[in-house]
């Protein structure tokens, strides 16, 4: 059984745990004053070796994202930090802003000058952060001489967002902080060259920049090797939540590669002692799984051959690993779905979201997501046909690749997934014109 481990959590629990004074008494800053000594090379140097794979979804590799900044001769670089956090069934970004602010603080000046993008909604976690950033200034660790040791002018701002689903994407949030509408761009120009106000642009998760000054005091490789994933490129800690059917809700901190079912384990088991029909596995964009899937990697020469054969439930979460099983890591905030659950009831809710949130610039998108909606509310209450359940494939399929950002594929891949692993379900309701399980998510 994987045990949690307590790095980017070493605070929680202490009283006042948000203030720099708790902050400083656990080696708080200290990385911050390391990376003003060190040359930009050797600090993109360590979180390559460190493989942070990005914690907001995507998986990037932070160290490769850091590395395709470069200097300009006339305009300032800047970090923006994605702390939306609008993805269903994630939460624990948000930890970190309430319970530990300082710890991004610091990993935003290893980044140096940044913006922190957050969520409307989360107001105690504005204000935390705000708290935060006027302890710095107080004490001089921001400013035109950070911690009075450099020339080098550092600030942190917090931009409130307006609640936009949308805006968890890069491009679509660096928009959103110049003012603009909340729309994706097109790309090139990448970010790192044209990002916030035309000045190159690094744009990373919380968890991800929280976990920069641990990997540069512990040492990127080492930091790497607290993973159990650590062979295949995906390193470190990182912070797995469990929602659902669960007995108690929870976040917690563990090496990189715990199993779904110790997930669960954690999570006090399956509520009223049900069984497992399902879990998405990161947030809502990431297709379910079920317990009876088992893992296909029949390589001999893949490191992660030793998993073939395996349920997936019991195979480490990892960027790779949840691909190879026909979804994704995401967030790595699980959503458990016990039996008696109506899988058309909990596919229209998600589809729901999908429409509302679609920003609606790319046609495909836009009128996807609102004719998958209306075909889920046909079937679940009774008025559709095998004629419009099989028009889902070819219309998801339609949305996938056809889009200028991955909100679309991540609208339309769900979708796939419950159509095709509850397909019965599906045409149980159409047979029956009714919901065999009375509408209810229990």
């Amino acid at each position: 059984m994987i045990e949690p481990v307590k790095h980017i959590s070493k605070n929680y629990g202490i009283d006042r745990s948000w203030t720099l004074e708790v902050y400083e008494r656990t080696r708080g800053y200290q990385a911050a004053r390391k990376a003003l000594s060190m040359e930009p090379a050797k600090i993109i140097d360590e979180m390559k070796a460190a493989n942070i794979r990005g914690r907001g979804g995507a998986g990037f590799p932070m160290g490769i994202k850091w590395s395709f900044m470069r200097p300009h001769p006339t305009k300032p670089a800047y970090l923006v930090v994605n702390a939306d956090e609008g993805e269903p069934g994630t939460h624990k970004d948000r930890t970190i802003m309430e319970l530990d602010p300082h710890r991004l603080l610091e990993g935003c000046m290893i980044g140096m000058y940044a913006y922190i993008y957050v969520r409307d909604e989360l107001h105690l976690s504005k204000k935390r952060l705000w708290d935060a950033i006027h302890e710095l200034r107080a004490k001089g660790y921001l400013g035109k001489r950070p911690f009075g040791l450099k020339d080098y002018p550092l600030e942190i701002h917090v931009q409130t967002g307006a609640g936009a689903y949308i805006c968890g994407e890069e491009t679509a949030l660096l928009n959103s902080l110049e003012g603009r509408r909340g729309e994706p761009r097109l790309k090139p120009p990448f970010p790192a060259q044209v990002g916030a106000f035309g000045c190159p642009t690094t744009v990373n998760n919380v968890e991800s920049i929280a976990s920069a000054g641990l990997a540069l005091m512990m040492g990127g490789a080492e930091f790497s090797k607290l993973s159990r994933l650590h062979e295949v490129g995906d390193g470190g800690c990182r912070l797995y939540g469990v929602n659902g059917h669960v007995e108690k809700g929870l976040v917690v901190e563990l090496p990189c590669g715990p199993s779904i079912n110790e997930l669960i384990a954690m999570a006090g088991g399956v509520s009223k002692g049900r069984k497992v029909k399902g879990v998405i596995p990161g947030g809502s964009s990431c297709p379910v799984l079920t317990p009876d899937e088992v893992f296909h990697m029949p390589d001999e020469k893949s490191p992660l051959h030793k998993y073939h054969g395996m349920k997936v439930f019991d195979v480490p979460m990892g960027v790779d690993t949840m691909r190879i099983a026909g979804t994704m890591l995401g967030t790595c905030c699980i959503t458990v779905i016990a039996e008696g659950t109506c899988m058309v009831r909990a596919a229209h809710n998600l589809a729901r979201f999908y429409k509302h949130e679609s920003c609606g610039q790319c046609t495909p998108c836009r009128e996807g997501t609102g004719w998958i909606e209306r075909i889920f509310e046909k079937i679940e209450t009774g008025h559709g046909d095998l004629g419009e359940l099989n028009e889902v494939s070819d219309i998801a399929s339609n949305i996938i690749g056809n889009t200028i950002c991955a909100f679309g594929d991540g609208a339309a891949l769900p979708m796939l997934g419950f159509v095709r692993k509850f397909r019965k379900e599906f045409e149980q309701h159409v047979k029956d014109k009714r919901c065999p399980f009375n509408g209810s998510i229990l």
